[in-house]
């Protein structure tokens, strides 16, 4: 491996901690991260319910951790399984970034464009103060959207590279909305693997 970590990009958006790293694994490892992680994580469509309406995620997840803490967003609670191997591993190497121990994943797979997440924030309360979510993206790039609470001409977009890790911290999730779009493009599968702190 080389060290990717030694030249992350910086986002430098006000109120926001963000660093991306494009490369972090490299071909090879991510290529074999995503096969395993698609055959081997436990898969679910949950229903979610928004505005009175109750339809099906638009997306399937999953969610792992070294401990029994539940995770519940936007009316959803999941109950965690053991960490797998893979997932065990990649948490290790972000840690050696972070000097943090994160005890849970939230696993997201976007089986094509239409699957999506909308504007949101991860400001739940298991998260504590000024969270520290690290995402990482296996698969087809997507693109990834961020937009200031209050400052509504502060936008930005980034796309989301195969291999590549995602660092939010700080104030990110108090002032900032993000998402992942659909999109109208035949794109193949994305695994999205959000490691956190749930206390």
């Amino acid at each position: 491996m080389l060290f990717p970590e030694e030249h992350p990009i910086n986002l430098n958006l006000p109120d926001a901690d963000i660093l991306y790293y494009p490369s972090f694994f490299n071909t090879i490892e991510a290529n074999n991260f995503y096969n395993n992680l698609l055959q081997d994580i436990s898969w679910q469509q949950d229903s979610i319910t928004l505005f009175g309406k109750t339809h099906l995620q638009p997306r399937l997840t999953a969610l792992y951790a070294n401990n029994n803490n539940a995770y519940t967003y936007s009316g959803i609670t999941m109950y965690p399984k053991p960490f797998l191997p893979d997932l065990a591993t990649i948490k290790s190497r972000i840690e050696t970034l972070i000097p943090k121990e994160f005890t849970s994943c939230l696993c997201n797979l976007y089986r094509n464009g239409k699957d999506s997440n909308g504007w949101h924030t991860d400001n739940e309360k298991e998260l504590g103060k000024n969270p520290i979510i690290a995402s990482v993206s296996f698969g087809a790039e997507r693109a990834f959207h961020l937009k200031h609470k209050t400052t509504r001409n502060l936008k930005h977009k980034l796309i989301l590279h195969h291999g590549s890790l995602l660092i939010m911290k700080g104030g990110t999730q108090k002032h900032w909305l993000h998402q992942i779009p659909k999109t109208q493009k035949a794109i193949g599968k994305r695994i999205n693997l959000t490691f956190r702190i749930i206390y």
